[in-house]
């Protein structure tokens, strides 16, 4: 199957991928999603992604962003106030559990495909789902999207690399100088985080209290 150039076989075919499936992966994720995402839309934000991670002390990680990009501890802590809230009402989550609010940070994940358009021209790494030409995984320069497809220029390669948009199972930035640069005039900087029950902050990036945890 050819992967770079042109359109795919049954490109036609591909329908649009729930971005949730990124953004989310199980049923608890997928449970607070539901609950989380149209609160954050309501106060001006996106959840980029949202993790349970577990044991004795379960940790809720949600990973949110303005329009532009940006999220600062302010805007961390705002969110999670208001989350906070509706877990306590939903009770989405079994036992204690401290929730932490982020931003996506500079090196951040893609979940969105509006994300791979935002970040044309940045280098990134995509693994799929599937084997394509013997791989799943790809680095190269991300080039916007066509369709519900992500172009991506493999290094190496002449012709821009057409991956649909369903078939990505983890995708992210990579670290370099360009991206900091970039980051650092506000389009997503440093990964500020506010955890639940922190009620000041040490530093602008950390905020982090983990005394406190939620129940």
């Amino acid at each position: 199957m050819a992967l770079s150039g042109g359109s795919l076989p049954g490109a036609a075919f591909f329908i649009a991928c729930l971005e949730p499936r990124l953004k989310t992966r199980t049923a608890q994720d997928e449970m607070i999603m539901a609950l989380a995402e149209p609160l954050a839309g309501e106060l001006g934000y996106e959840i980029v992604r949202i993790r349970v991670q577990g044991g004795r002390r379960q940790i809720v990680q949600i990973m949110a962003e303005k329009a532009d990009g940006t999220m600062d501890v302010e805007d961390c802590a705002k969110l999670s106030r208001a989350l906070s809230e509706v877990l306590e009402a939903a009770d989405p989550i079994s036992g204690e559990y401290t929730l932490e609010v982020s931003s996506p940070g500079i090196d951040r994940p893609l979940t969105a495909l509006s994300h791979f358009a935002r970040w044309e021209g940045f280098e990134a790494k995509i693994e799929l789902d599937r084997l394509v030409e013997g791989r799943k995984r790809f680095r190269g320069i991300l080039a916007g999207i066509e369709g519900e497809n992500v172009l991506i220029d493999l290094e190496g390669e002449e012709e821009t690399a057409l991956l649909p948009f369903e078939w990505i199972g983890d995708a992210r930035l990579i670290l370099t100088d360009a991206l900091i640069a970039e980051s650092l005039k506000g389009r997503g900087g440093q990964a500020p985080v506010w955890t639940e029950g922190a009620d000041t902050a040490p530093d602008e990036t950390d905020t982090t209290d983990n005394t406190q945890p939620k129940s």
